[in-house]
């Protein structure tokens, strides 16, 4: 018996093939293939076969009755994927910016600078008011100098006596731009001395660290209180703060040269000390400066390095000494100056006020770059890590601690005379630090800018309302001179609080051994005994030693109040004007002139 296959096999589905004849094709034709056969008793399978496909939509039919036609799947062939992609991403930089030098970095760095020196110039070009006292006293001195050399004119008193600077430098050069411009030329001069300060500062706070922080640096230093008044004041002051800064300069830009070139340094140093005798403070910090940044380079090398500076500062210093007469005046207005009543807390107070927000800056400043030297701007900062956490500390204390400086000598001399103005000295050195503090403050990439924003902001308002106030606390003394000027005798003596203003002026009919002043007096009576204070200012009325009184009640109130009284009392004078002014600070007050009537 032969075996054969009785049952039917399944065999796998496949869409694409064609139906039996029981059922209709694609198109509604029944199919034109046979079924499977069997021969000799065995199942044979036979494969369709597939027709061509053909391209186009096929031919519709228009009778209703058949189907509609359908369209035969295309079959897709897939293209094999590479193992790489079609692309590549950009290798990302470990930072989108470097700190390296560069011009483009340089130029926008002046651009941002120029910017600060703009906003600074105008911010003192716009305060207003006629000469202060200093100014007048200066001035006035400056030309008599110039008169006495020019044309043997007698000097009117000993000038570097109670003069806080040799008066044959600043004086003379401030009374020369004054003989062409009047007082707005000489307080130029200081705008530009200040201007010049500023770029300084941003120079070598630049080399120190890098550009922003010079940046934070100078715009700091460009809104504070003491910068914008010194910026429209004919005094000593803005030449020295820039002779400093100059000398700062000098002592870091020469950190990589051999030690000799710092010498540069040592006559700039000695000339602000001249200019201004309290420079001389911030003489230490320029020679520990000295050391500090050439440490890097040259590790305990440095050393002498600071060691001949101070040699030949001490040296020219010494020779100055000894060869010019302003010994006294060194010791009437900075050694040996008088001691006022101003309690410690009321100057801290007013040391805060006037420069405590940038001081804070410059305390977080130290803190910050002690703990961590890279600025964390870009991790290829250059030159910014130092040699150790010990170094970052002592760099920072000195130019922060810098700024305690002034506050504490005015402390020990118990007046608030002068502060604000030697305030700035100090800050000068601070400001550094303070761009490190709001540098990390506002962290890497920008982060957190509106912090450093809201800094400089609250600086700029502090100082634009202080130095409005402080411009204002003297009267406008216009209406004053015109009044006097009919009274002006070339033998008269004149009794007033502050006769430099007039002095200046009215030069040519008046001068200062003409004046005597409400600060002080030596009157001699017919006995020859010299009297002192009110006493003596009593007896020189009864005697009716002056041809005019003018008192103000600003400099002295409480002494113009009795000198008025005892003016009533003498009989020897009359009320001929009392001008009011008012004073862009607040408040009114009154000129009251006097002439002797016998």
């Amino acid at each position: 018996m032969t075996s054969r296959h009785d049952h039917y096999t399944p065999q796998p589905y496949d869409p694409y093939a064609e139906d039996d004849g029981s059922w209709s094709n694609s198109n509604g034709r029944a199919s034109q293939q046979p079924g499977p056969a069997y021969e000799g008793q065995a199942y044979v399978h036979q494969e369709p076969q597939q027709q061509p496909y053909a391209s186009g939509i096929p031919e519709q039919r228009q009778n209703g009755h058949d189907d509609q036609p359908t369209h035969a799947l295309r079959t897709v062939e897939y293209q094999l994927v590479p193992d790489e992609p079609g692309y590549h991403i950009p290798e990302t930089p470990d930072a989108g910016w470097d700190d390296a030098p560069s011009r483009r970095r340089a130029w926008v760095s002046r651009g941002v600078l120029a910017i600060v020196l703009v906003i600074q110039a105008a911010l003192s070009l716009r305060l207003s008011n006629t000469a202060f006292q200093d100014e007048a006293l200066y001035l006035a001195a400056g030309h008599n100098i110039i008169d006495h050399w020019m044309n043997g004119t007698p000097l009117h008193s000993g000038y570097a006596s109670y003069f806080s600077g040799s008066p044959m430098l600043y004086p003379v050069a401030a009374a020369v731009v004054d003989g062409y411009f009047g007082l707005p030329g000489a307080r130029l001069l200081s705008l530009l001395c200040m201007l010049g300060a500023t770029g300084l500062l941003y120079s070598f706070s630049r080399r120190m660290f890098n550009e922003r922080v010079a940046l934070v640096a100078a715009a700091l230093f460009a809104v504070t209180q003491p910068t914008i008044v010194l910026g429209w004041f004919a005094t000593y002051d803005a030449p020295a703060i820039f002779l400093l800064a100059l000398s700062a300069w000098i002592v870091v830009r020469t950190n990589r040269a051999p030690a000799i070139a710092v010498l540069l340094a040592a006559p700039v140093m000695v000339l602000a000390v001249a200019v201004k005798y309290a420079s001389a403070l911030y003489v230490p910090t320029l020679v520990v400066l000295a050391a500090l940044t050439a440490w890097h380079h040259k590790g305990w090398r440095c050393l002498p390095r600071a060691l001949l500076l101070g040699l030949g500062t001490a040296a020219l210093v010494g020779f100055g000494l000894m060869y010019t007469d302003v010994l006294a005046g060194v010791k009437a207005t900075t050694t040996n100056r008088a001691h006022g009543t101003d309690t410690a807390v009321s100057l801290v107070q007013k040391s805060l006020e006037w420069g405590g927000l940038m001081f804070a800056a410059a305390v977080a400043g130290v803190f910050a770059y002690a703990l961590r030297g890279r600025m964390n701007e870009s991790p290829r900062s250059h030159g910014l890590a130092g040699p150790g956490w010990r170094w970052r500390a002592m760099f920072g204390v000195v130019l922060a601690g810098t700024a305690l400086l002034a506050p504490a000598y005015q402390i020990h001399l118990g007046t608030s005379v002068s502060l604000y103005k030697h305030l700035d000295f100090g800050l000068l050195f601070a400001a550094p630090m303070a761009g490190v503090g709001v540098i990390r403050l506002v962290g890497k990439h920008f982060r957190y800018p509106q912090l450093g924003i809201m800094i400089w902001v609250a600086a700029l308002c502090l100082g634009v309302s202080q130095s409005e106030w402080r411009f204002g606390q003297w009267p406008d003394s216009t209406s004053l001179v015109k009044a006097i000027e009919p009274y002006m005798k070339p033998k008269g003596k004149y009794l007033g609080a502050t006769y430099e203003v007039p002095v200046y002026y009215l030069r040519g009919k008046t001068n200062q051994d003409q004046w005597t002043s409400t600060y002080g007096i030596g009157y001699s009576d017919k006995k020859g005994d010299i009297h002192h204070g009110r006493e003596g200012y009593r007896l020189a009325i009864e005697a009716g030693s002056f041809d005019l009184i003018v008192l103000d009640s600003v400099a002295t109130p409480d002494l113009d109040k009795y000198l008025a009284q005892q003016v009533t009392k003498s009989g020897h004078y009359r009320l001929v004007g009392k001008i009011q002014f008012n004073l862009s600070s607040g408040g009114t007050g009154w000129y009251q002139i006097w002439t002797k009537t016998s």
